[in-house]
């Protein structure tokens, strides 16, 4: 059952740190680009051919990679609960809502359901999703992608994730912004898609916020890397922590390869 307890007065800096690392997380992608990362097994040095790849390299394929399955990705649907909770797994606010993407980045947005503070769902998730709506319609813009302009790429080591065994690179932002972030991000070796991103805001976001981390999770389905799960945290002066979960389900994909259209 979701708890009705309403977010005091103090809390809407809370709801408003929560939505701006909401965005920081749901933006951070390639196209124009859970708690923290596992500690075992522990990263290996770098095998050939990585071992001889320049961070610039690397950059390189990852975008030409991505570019290429965006050319083939038509359009998806999925299921996606948003969860505002505490660490203790108590959830003040949820809503489930069914997600439509079409090619090139035309997003749409049905609620199937809400439950909890109505606060909290307006001020934090429906405005996570309005924003996200408007930047994939032009109306809105944050340039927090990831790539060249925006980061510089530390290669670290080897390490596997799931099925996955990834190259792992230190993501340096170039400048401070509250839609950047600094951390690691695991790259598929065979695919050079993005498995994980793991790190916090570039910028601080509030002085109520004593630290703030993120990680989002993405899965194969098919040839296309999607969004599993984005888990942010922050801890709040006088407060404690406070957590926006979001779950992606129930993907259906069309893509050319599929309809039998021809790739330009």
């Amino acid at each position: 059952m979701i708890g009705r307890n309403q977010f005091s007065a103090t809390d809407l800096s809370i709801i408003r740190t929560i939505l701006a690392l909401g965005m920081l997380v749901t933006g951070a992608n390639i196209t124009s680009a859970a708690n923290q990362p596992d500690a075992s097994p522990a990263l290996s040095p770098l095998q050939a051919p990585a071992r001889f790849l320049t961070s610039d390299e690397l950059f390189q394929k990852l975008l030409e990679h991505n570019h290429m399955r965006d050319l083939r990705l038509e359009h998806y649907s999925a299921v996606r609960t948003y969860q505002v909770t505490n660490t203790q797994g108590k959830v003040y606010a949820q809503e489930v809502v069914r997600v439509e993407y079409r090619a090139p980045e035309h997003k749409t947005f049905t609620i199937d359901s809400e439950e909890g503070s109505r606060m909290v769902r307006e001020l934090v998730l429906k405005r996570l999703i309005e924003s996200e709506s408007e930047t994939s319609s032009g109306s809105a813009h944050r340039d927090s992608s990831i790539k060249p302009a925006n980061y510089d790429f530390k290669l670290l080591g080897e390490q596997d994730v799931g099925s996955s065994h990834c190259l792992v690179v230190e993501a340096v932002p170039k400048r401070k912004d509250k839609y950047l972030f600094e951390g690691r991000i695991w790259i598929d070796a065979k695919d050079y898609a993005i498995v994980r991103i793991a790190g916090q805001p570039a910028q601080r976001l509030s002085f109520w916020i004593t630290r703030a981390d993120f990680v989002r999770q993405y899965q194969k389905i098919g040839d296309f890397w999607l969004p599993q799960r984005d888990e942010t945290l922050v801890h709040i002066r006088l407060n404690g922590n406070k957590a926006l979960i979001i779950d992606h389900c129930d993907y259906t994909i069309d893509s050319l390869a599929e309809t039998g259209t021809q790739q330009p």
